[in-house]
């Protein structure tokens, strides 16, 4: 017959403690895991909807009235030769409120740019919505923004140059 000691009780309440131990702690473990995951997606969720709410206020921008009145008079009626005859022309001494059409134009896209290069709005989703406004502007522009860059310094529009290639890049994969 086996003789029960007070050691044997202690040893299995410590091995019994100990495998309860164990099991609360991969409980423990698996909840945090659970959380974590949880926590996660919801970030993700929460960036989705920044990022989708952001992109409408640009959105709300680009397709106002006066924005688009802006953008037909600037893109179908302005002419010019090269940069000097900009400046004649639509330069902020001459025509200050034209000038500052060019300017919000110029700000808003470099915005714009700005948010995709860093990841903050989906290049995707700009070309979806106004991916002709930016070429055409930058196409249009581009000796105007290139001379400004000569003499203000090599970062002057880089990030609307590089908003420009990113939507030709998607558009010649559309193709």
């Amino acid at each position: 017959m086996i003789e029960v000691t007070y050691q044997m009780v202690l040893n299995t309440i410590q091995t019994i403690a100990l495998v309860v131990g164990i099991i609360y702690y991969l409980t423990i473990m698996r909840n945090a895991q659970k959380t974590r995951e949880l926590t996660l997606r919801s970030q993700e969720n929460a960036t989705e909807t920044r990022q989708a709410q952001l992109f409408m206020n640009i959105y709300d921008t680009y397709s106002s009235k006066q924005y688009q009145k802006d953008r037909e008079r600037m893109f179908m009626i302005w002419e010019y030769e090269d940069y000097d005859d900009f400046f004649r022309k639509y330069g902020p001494d001459v025509a200050p409120d034209e000038h500052a059409i060019w300017d919000m134009f110029c700000s808003h896209f470099e915005g714009i740019a700005v948010l995709v290069k860093r990841g903050l709005i989906d290049s995707e989703l700009v070309y979806d919505l106004m991916y002709s406004s930016i070429i055409f502007f930058w196409e249009k522009f581009e000796t105007v923004l290139l001379g400004l860059r000569e003499r203000h310094g090599p970062r002057a529009w880089e990030d609307l140059e590089y908003l420009y290639n990113e939507m030709k890049r998607l558009q010649a994969i559309e193709k």
